[in-house]
């Protein structure tokens, strides 16, 4: 959103991009940079403990959303609430 909300609006001099920088990032939402920010403090932390990027991306994504490994198949355990 920032980055097309400043290539709309520039005419690429640097001190346009200084005026323009607060507008565009008043357009994106709080919830959206907080949940950047958890993000990003996640690959910190993995590369802080010495982890190659292959494995600190593996890290990060143990905390990402649930993700399914087949869109036609029930996981598990959501079966298993439904059993009983």
């Amino acid at each position: 959103m920032v980055k097309k909300y400043l290539r709309d609006n520039c005419d690429y001099t640097f001190d346009t991009l200084k005026e323009n920088m607060p507008k565009a990032l008043a357009h994106v939402k709080l919830e959206t940079i907080r949940r950047w920010e958890h993000r990003m403090v996640r690959w910190m932390d993995a590369y802080r403990e010495g982890m190659e990027t292959k494995d600190a991306q593996l890290q990060v994504r143990q905390f990402s959303s649930t993700t399914y490994s087949s869109h036609r198949r029930i996981p598990q355990g959501v079966a298993r609430a439904f059993d009983q």
